[in-house]
């Protein structure tokens, strides 16, 4: 899996590209840990490009979740599409997050 990221706002859009799963989740919460020291609690996750989630990337986000709000910060997901949705929606991710069309949106709303 391949991560980006760039401030949008005052939020910190992290693209996420290939397959969160149990070989990718580790580094991507130590990622995610990382930025969140250095102060960005406002993180949008753009997964346009993300291709495949399994159980183990859903705990991870999960995890950064719970991580952000106990630093009185948030979580957004922008562009998510395809096989990525259906799970979204079939995990209740999709209920219990702000989803948006762009991370444009996001940014701004969770700015």
């Amino acid at each position: 899996m391949e991560l980006s990221n760039k401030k949008v706002e005052e939020a910190l859009v992290v693209g996420l590209k290939g397959r969160l799963d149990a070989l990718t989740s580790p580094s991507f919460e130590e990622t995610i840990c990382q930025f969140i020291k250095k102060g960005d609690t406002k993180i949008v996750l753009d997964l346009g490009e993300l291709e495949y989630i399994s159980s183990a990337g859903l705990r991870a986000i999960l995890s950064t979740a719970k991580r952000l709000k106990a630093d009185n910060g948030a979580i957004a997901f922008a562009n998510i599409t395809g096989m990525i949705s259906e799970v979204f929606e079939i995990s209740g991710f999709g209920s219990m997050f702000n989803l948006y069309s762009s991370t444009l949106l996001a940014a701004k709303d969770i700015s």
